[in-house]
């Protein structure tokens, strides 16, 4: 039985619009609710996608670290249906969405007791009622899964029950059991189960945050979405006239925050960004990057290529390409030991790295690094020896002949400060081997 949701859909259209959400933002300040203690167990139901084009964190789906996500509680309000003022200004009323500051983080969802009776989440109405839980061979299947909606819904579910999870669909069946993949939990064995869950970092996180521009953000209006996190995000911070100003969230969309320039009307920007605990990510890593659009952004996500400088890990001045997520992002184990090989002539170096895999296809990541001068252009090469093949990849431009496959620079991510990196990646298809292959880098 899935939640017949009403999705709050936030279009970015006008200035106007945009103006309005700005006055009305949530600058942020903390609500003392506390995470819940590890693990609990509570109520889980299912719903379709995120709304569009955004989800309640901010972020179009297509732009999701992983397509196995979860909605989290708007309210907390048990017997209450009808209150429905966003973002919450009550602490007791506030659900474990937190006015979107539970944004970007990562629950490990493990499945509990089946339902015999009657689960529809009806208001004024037990859970179950008119059977019992009862434990079956699904019980122990656990998926981690992305917080990157919020469920405010009138209903027994999100109101009742505190710690109740909406998860994706199409994640239900692919919780893991002893390694075996759950692939009939849904429809037969579903009727909205009891799981147990619990906050846990992000899963084999590598890399650093992205930076994108919202449809409608403008100079006097920069609408950005921070993804990728490590650990959460909890503000936003940016740099104008010389000093350093806590950003509005942009309603409780808690990954969207409205930032000023360097100076008044500027489409140059430095940011910060705080963490779940409130503290400066990287040590305080600076973030330099410019709208990327001529205007007004017209599509709901354009990514922005950004520099960072200080901070207590990575060279300063390293540059970050932006980067499109793929339609499909499969929850899996990612490889952890990636192949490096400079070229021939020492201008630059590429490292593989397969990120996930799945039967009959895996994602896959390249990073590549300039050698002790800038370039301003890289072609990497490489040959598969099992049969792969590329049939999807970002920020790079792909062409093949057979096994052979080159990818060359696009025109946002092919100058590179000496020792700066970028990145590109793609996803493609295997048979039972897929060995890392050798690469080559050469810039012009």
């Amino acid at each position: 039985m899935r939640v017949p949701r009403s999705r709050r859909v936030t279009l970015l259209r006008s200035t106007v619009l945009a103006a309005v959400l700005l006055v009305v933002g949530y600058a942020g300040a903390a609500l003392a609710l506390p995470d819940p203690p590890a693990p609990v167990t509570a109520n889980a139901t299912w719903f379709d996608a995120l709304g569009s084009p955004y989800g309640g964190c901010g972020m179009p789906q297509a732009n999701l670290d992983s397509q196995d996500f979860v909605a989290l509680n708007v309210f907390n309000t048990p017997g209450d249906y009808a209150y429905s003022t966003r973002p919450v200004p009550d602490a007791a009323k506030t659900g474990m969405w937190e006015n979107g500051r539970n944004c970007g983080r990562w629950v490990q969802v493990s499945i509990a007791d089946y339902c015999t009776g009657v689960n529809d989440g009806a208001p004024n109405q037990a859970f179950c009622r008119n059977g019992s839980w009862v434990a079956d061979a699904y019980n122990g299947g656990t998926l981690t899964m992305l917080v990157a909606d919020s469920c405010g819904d009138g209903n027994a579910w999100c109101r009742d029950d505190p710690y109740h999870l909406d998860l994706s669909k199409g994640s239900l069946n692919k919780f893991v059991k002893n390694g075996a993949t759950l692939t009939d939990l849904y429809p037969d064995h579903w009727n909205n189960r009891h799981i147990s869950w619990q906050f846990v970092p992000a899963p084999n996180y590598t890399g650093d945050i992205k930076i994108g521009f919202l449809q409608g953000a403008q100079q006097w209006w920069p609408a950005i979405a921070v993804s990728h996190l490590a650990n959460g995000i909890h503000g936003v911070e940016y740099l104008a006239d010389g000093t350093w100003h806590a950003a509005a969230m942009n309603s409780d969309m808690g990954q969207s925050y409205i930032i000023g320039g360097l100076t008044s009307g500027a489409t140059s920007f430095q940011i910060r960004v705080r963490d779940v605990n409130d503290a400066l990510i990287n040590g305080g890593r600076v973030y330099s990057f410019s709208l990327p659009c001529s205007s007004q952004c017209s599509v709901p996500y354009t990514a922005a290529a950004y520099t960072t400088s200080g901070g207590s890990t990575g060279s300063p001045s390293a540059s970050v390409s932006p980067s499109v997520s793929p339609s499909v992002s499969p929850s899996v184990s990612p490889s952890t030991s990636p192949s490096t090989s400079p070229s021939s002539t020492g201008a630059c170096s590429a490292a593989y790295r397969i990120t996930s895999s799945w039967p009959g296809g895996f994602g896959g990541e390249v990073t590549v690094t300039a050698g002790s001068a800038p370039i301003t252009g890289w072609t990497v090469k490489w040959t598969y020896a099992d049969g792969q093949t590329v049939t999807q990849l970002w920020n790079g431009t792909l062409t093949t002949s057979g096994s052979a496959v080159t990818v060359k620079n696009v025109s946002y991510n092919g100058s590179l400060g000496a020792r700066a990196t970028a990145t590109f990646g793609f996803n493609g298809t295997s048979g039972g081997t897929n060995s890392i292959p050798a690469l080559s880098c050469a810039s012009p």
